[in-house]
């Protein structure tokens, strides 16, 4: 669930939320074989249903936030089939969703990669609370 869970419980309920981030999430669940997988085992082969569990699919049916930070690591093995991060920019930039995405350089799908950037994230969310 981890970052994908922040992104979808954010979009699900943005009037409890006034900031949401996440290191590396599977941006759509239902296009990717993982997201398929766990969708499929949870939820069945019933597709429409998978909807309120993807980001993307969440914003492509009107789902709004008012900002994000997502940071992925250009070195991590699950970027390309997996994670797909392109596809929530491009929902958010289509849905004019404010957002930041970050490609950090040389970081895969670690703990170092997290704990490097996490101060980022804790400055990010700070700035918007006492906003």
């Amino acid at each position: 669930m981890g970052g994908h869970g922040a992104l979808t419980i954010a979009l699900s309920h943005p009037e409890r939320y006034r900031a949401a981030t996440a290191f590396s999430p599977i941006t759509a669940p239902s296009q990717v074989p993982w997201g398929i997988k766990a969708l499929t085992g949870y939820l069945g082969d019933n597709r429409e249903a998978w909807r309120k569990h993807d980001a993307v699919a969440l914003i492509e049916d009107g789902a709004r936030f008012s900002d994000f930070l997502v940071d992925c690591g250009d070195a991590d093995p699950f970027l390309v089939e997996q994670l797909r991060p392109e596809l929530l920019e491009s929902a958010c930039a289509e849905a004019r969703i404010p957002h930041t995405f970050r490609l950090q350089s040389g970081y895969d799908h670690s703990y170092y990669f997290v704990s490097t950037f996490m101060a980022d994230h804790l400055r990010w969310h700070a700035a918007r609370l006492k906003a």
